[in-house]
């Protein structure tokens, strides 16, 4: 069996989906679907079980087995709101839980990869996975920060794989249910098809508009690396980058937008103030770490990685 938290949401949904086509379907996902708009994400998929996850929780709390046989435990689900500042329910979500899951998982000798976060970088403009480099800027961000910390002083101990993925700007199918957390790509399609024009931020940061650049990596090439730091050993345990190594702008993948649907404006507003000190005006992965570990999957440039999302968006009308 293989654990997949999240498995309802975007990124887990996917690696669902993944798995299925490779002909596996025993499969426990833990999630919360009190949003059960979440559900269809997985209603043409194949699962063996599942729990929310408060109950894994007191399962594991109480120190019972969550499922038989479990093979490997891919650690997806969180609270991603980086608008939320509730603290005590960032840390019970994201760092309790997550460290109840690390001791099932290490104490089984089960193959371990969570989901980690480029938001520990903040405004940092290094994005080596050292500690100078981390400085995030809101509670989602502290909270992965506060379990990659707590990871890492648990390195010498380790007897099986445990890896963490820092996820850059990650978009595609799926990604729906997310709301104002969905990706710009999402974002910018929807104003474009409901009103003919994309709406970028103004000027910022020191740059002109809408020249702001993340690292935007399609969800197929993060389930793609997930998956294959799964097969790693015990000694290739890490915390890895999970990007394409290069950044685009916003008006480059507003531009692509367009170019496929053959119309539409690109417009800009101005640059939210309460926004100022709380923004990431530019991320891209360092790859050197995650290279070195001999990962050699290539990644999907904007141009190709949007036209594929806004194709599979298109087939499902």
């Amino acid at each position: 069996m293989i654990i997949v938290t999240g498995g309802a949401g975007f990124i887990g949904s996917n690696l669902v989906h993944a798995l299925n086509a490779d002909g596996i379907d025993d499969i426990l996902v833990i999630d919360d679907l009190c949003d059960g708009s979440k559900s269809s994400n997985l209603g043409d998929c194949r699962i063996a079980d599942y729990l929310d996850w408060r109950e894994a929780a007191d399962m594991l709390g109480a120190g019972r087995e969550l499922g038989s046989r479990v093979e490997t435990v891919f650690h997806l689900g969180a609270c991603s709101d980086t608008t939320e500042w509730d603290g005590q329910r960032m840390m019970v979500q994201n760092y309790r839980f997550s460290q109840l899951l690390f001791r099932y998982a290490t104490r089984r000798r089960l193959p371990f990869v969570y989901a980690s976060s480029a938001a520990v970088y903040g405004t940092s403009s290094a994005f080596t996975e050292v500690a100078a480099n981390e400085r995030p800027l809101n509670m989602y961000g502290y909270s992965k920060l506060a379990f990659d910390q707590f990871v890492r002083q648990q390195w010498p101990t380790l007897r099986s794989p445990v890896v963490g993925l820092r996820y850059f700007n990650v978009y595609g199918p799926r990604e729906q249910h997310k709301g104002r957390m969905a990706s710009v790509v999402w974002h910018f399609n929807g104003q474009l098809e409901s009103d003919d024009e994309m709406r970028l931020f103004g000027a910022s940061h020191g740059v002109a508009a809408g020249e702001q650049r993340r690292d935007f990596i399609h969800v197929d090439d993060v389930v793609a690396v997930t998956r294959w730091c799964a097969q790693l050993s015990a000694d290739k345990s890490g915390i890895y980058n999970c990007g394409t190594g290069r950044s685009a702008t916003f008006n480059e993948v507003a531009a692509t937008i367009r170019d496929w649907h053959g119309r539409g404006a690109i417009t800009y507003r101005d640059f939210p103030a309460d926004l100022a000190g709380a923004y990431q005006a530019y991320t891209q992965a360092d790859l050197t770490a995650l290279r070195a570990c001999g990962y050699s999957g290539e990644f999907l440039a904007v141009a190709d990685g949007v036209g594929r999302y806004l194709d599979w968006l298109a087939a499902q009308r």
